[in-house]
């Protein structure tokens, strides 16, 4: 099972998006790169920030993996949480639209767009849980 945030978690979720007609029909006129800020936790095993590259257009995502934090910069989409608020979203304890509307994921870019794709937003988070997931502070 692949580790989350590693590259290895990341390729298992970008093939999930892909084979999603759900997200395909939800996101069909997306366009855009989003960035996922994974806040570092030392306490639960991630001793820096860990930045998700998801290049998503038009139903699918074209690419992705892990970048700097200067690719974070420059994305249409950069979404923050500390690494346990992203779990959370992983194991379905946390709905992300609910958590960007209460801080609990900090979002910089056009809200309004993210808003009028809530499906697409909502199937992004569902897929996260058919990635097979080993986190690091897990026992």
């Amino acid at each position: 099972m692949p580790l989350f945030p590693s590259g290895e978690w990341i390729q298992a979720f970008i093939d999930e998006v892909n084979r999603s007609e759900e997200y395909a029909q939800f996101s069909a006129t997306w366009e855009g790169d989003v960035v996922l800020k994974v806040g570092a936790e030392p306490d639960h095993g991630v001793p820096q920030d860990v930045f998700i590259l998801l290049d998503l257009h038009h139903g699918a995502c074209r690419d992705g993996g892990l970048c700097d934090s200067g690719r974070g910069d420059g994305a249409e989409f950069l979404v923050s949480a500390p690494y346990s608020r992203w779990k959370d979203v992983i194991l379905g304890e946390l709905e992300p639209v609910k958590g960007l509307m209460q801080g609990k994921l900090k979002v910089r870019g056009d809200l309004q767009k993210i808003l009028r794709y809530v499906k697409a937003t909502q199937e992004l988070a569902r897929l996260t849980r058919n990635v097979e997931t080993t986190f690091p502070d897990d026992p």
